[in-house]
């Protein structure tokens, strides 16, 4: 015999509304998020953070044989 139980009725309601749970809730959250932003950067392309800051010993004119070429 296959006994029919409601969608959704997993726990009692005192169980859901308990501290214990709450506290559960809360990190699955939040290791949710923290495994979204991984993936994300995973994603995303690499950021150097040389490339943002001035460089020291960088030549202050070319020695290119091309005059108008980069520094």
């Amino acid at each position: 015999m296959i006994q029919s139980v409601p969608a959704g009725v997993l726990l009692p309601v005192s169980v859901l509304h308990s501290q214990g749970f709450a506290v559960l809730a809360t990190f699955v959250a939040i290791n949710t998020l923290v495994y979204v932003v991984l993936a994300a950067a995973k994603v995303l392309p690499k950021v150097y953070v040389r490339d943002w800051l001035p460089r020291r010993g960088a030549r202050q004119e070319t020695r290119s044989i091309h005059p108008d070429g980069p520094l």
